[in-house]
């Protein structure tokens, strides 16, 4: 049972309750999230880390802590939008991460998809101790007239932790500089004007070379505004959050079956990576993969190509028609959903 966080429940009660249906069968919850508080809350009950979230006037940090490593997702009290991304930082981000890395812990899984930020990671590696001859943590444009950078500050401080990057699925490829970069491909999908474009494509490529890092444009470097290149810049790594903990689950047998759920399951989404990522881990077990959803909107075709066998929901359909975003099941709900299901799938 490896489910994302169903309406209210989290992961790990999600797949409880739908664990509660196969009451004759050996079943084991694997808590899986893919970015997020919904990570850091999967992280913490599958390592069972003690979570402490702090609220400041800049955004919430969630921090999990506990013998295998850390964890940690910083939300911005409000989200940079349109034209002001070029000019937000990433700063704050990385002085949470500051905190976490002076504990000293072997391993950090550092949640990327928090900040709305467009400037490479330049804010946080200012965060963490890097130097140049220009503010780091104004965004991209001051970052054109950057000559001298020194990240040995920012590189004393992950010196010994195993640094991980978590991303979404999507992420795992973008790439931070050129004609398919992070810049270009805002711009085009905002049409906006090719000479800002170019300025800041040029900025983030100065920075990026004063780093004299050789993995500047490899794929992941654009993730999550290149957040993800901030990462391998500190000789980090970068992962997708289902992967933490569905990769280190430790398995008895090859599963019979696999289940997983979310709140809606439709063609746009198809689920989100969690779903995608218990799919993949069916297919490796050569096992079926099902789906428990509060709604399901995709059809047979779709669900086939991503390796679902099929979905059930606890509503075919929402009372308007369409997704209806302020409804999820109730507890009872979807344990009367599993123990419906479940009949279809014994052995």
């Amino acid at each position: 049972m490896a489910s994302d966080r169903i309406g209210a429940l989290s992961s790990q009660r999600a797949g409880e309750v739908i664990a509660a249906g196969w009451p004759t069968a050996w079943t084991q919850v694997v808590p899986v999230g893919e970015a997020g508080r919904g990570f850091v809350e999967a992280y913490a009950d599958a390592s069972g880390g003690q979570s402490e979230t702090t609220t400041k006037p800049t955004g919430v940090a969630t921090v999990v802590t506990g013998a295998a490593g850390s964890a940690l997702a910083w939300e911005p009290s409000t989200a940079s939008t349109g034209a002001a991304l070029y000019d937000a930082t990433s700063w704050d981000w990385g002085r949470a991460l500051r905190r976490v890395l002076e504990e000293r812990p072997s391993t950090v899984y550092v949640d990327l998809a928090g900040p709305a930020v467009h400037d490479a990671g330049a804010g946080a590696l200012a965060a963490m101790g890097a130097l140049g001859d220009r503010p780091l943590d104004r965004g991209a444009a001051p970052l054109s007239e950057l000559t001298e950078l020194d990240l040995a500050p920012a590189l004393d401080l992950v010196e010994g932790v195993d640094l991980v990057g978590v991303v979404p699925e999507a992420e795992l490829s973008a790439l931070l500089l050129g004609l398919r970069g992070i810049t270009s491909r805002r711009g085009r999908e905002r049409d906006e004007d090719t000479g800002r474009m170019l300025a800041v494509d040029a900025a983030l490529e100065r920075f990026a070379a004063l780093t004299a890092h050789e993995r500047s444009n490899a794929p992941g470097s654009g993730a999550c505004g290149g957040l993800g290149f901030a990462v391998l810049a500190l000789n980090g790594r970068l992962v997708t959050g289902p992967s933490v903990t569905l990769d280190t689950a430790t398995v008895g047998d090859r599963p019979d079956l696999v289940v997983t759920g979310c709140s809606v399951f439709d063609f746009a989404r198809r689920g989100g990576g969690v779903v995608a990522e218990a799919a993949r881990l069916a297919g490796e077990a050569l096992a079926p993969c099902i789906v428990l959803a509060g709604e399901t909107y995709i059809g047979a075709r779709e669900m086939r190509a991503m390796g679902i066998e099929a979905a059930y929901a606890v509503r075919r359909e929402s009372t308007l028609g369409a997704v209806d975003q302020s409804w999820s099941p109730t507890e009872s709900e979807l344990a009367q959903l599993g123990a419906r299901v479940s009949r279809s799938w014994r052995w």
